[in-house]
């Protein structure tokens, strides 16, 4: 299995994985319905992601589509209760600071995540290459 075809039951062994190795009693509690939604979702986002995979596309190729989808849609997000256009834009650069911020800290903690636990994601042939 490579990085990027990561089953759900892996991802859920992810999750798990993530919360055991944190040192944070809160994150150790149980995980709430709304915790078990946001991962179900992020799942799915990733499983069509993976379904992008494929002779025309590399995981490069496909993150980057990603990332720029969740950029668009983000953007859409952050417009909700305006009115005026000028309104939104003279908050671009608070709003850009919150997702960076997001995205920077949810980053971090995933590449933690991978490094603690690279093994058991990112399976590799004898060769050192992924696996397919």
């Amino acid at each position: 299995m490579s990085q990027d075809n990561i089953d759900e039951q892996t991802q859920n062994d992810h999750l798990n994985d993530n919360i055991d190795a944190n040192d944070n009693d809160e994150l150790r509690a149980e995980i709430t319905p709304e915790m078990q939604a946001f991962y179900q979702r992020a799942d799915a986002i990733i499983g069509v992601a993976n379904s992008q995979l494929g002779p025309d596309a590399h995981s490069g190729q496909v993150g980057a589509s990603l990332l720029y989808a969740a950029a668009r849609y983000s953007a859409s997000v952050a417009s909700i209760g305006f009115i005026k256009g000028d309104d939104f834009a003279k908050e671009k650069d608070d709003i850009v600071e919150f997702y960076v911020k997001q995205y920077r800290q949810m980053l971090s903690d995933n590449l933690t995540d991978y490094a603690q636990n690279f093994d058991k994601y990112v399976q590799l042939d004898q060769d050192n290459k992924p696996a397919k």
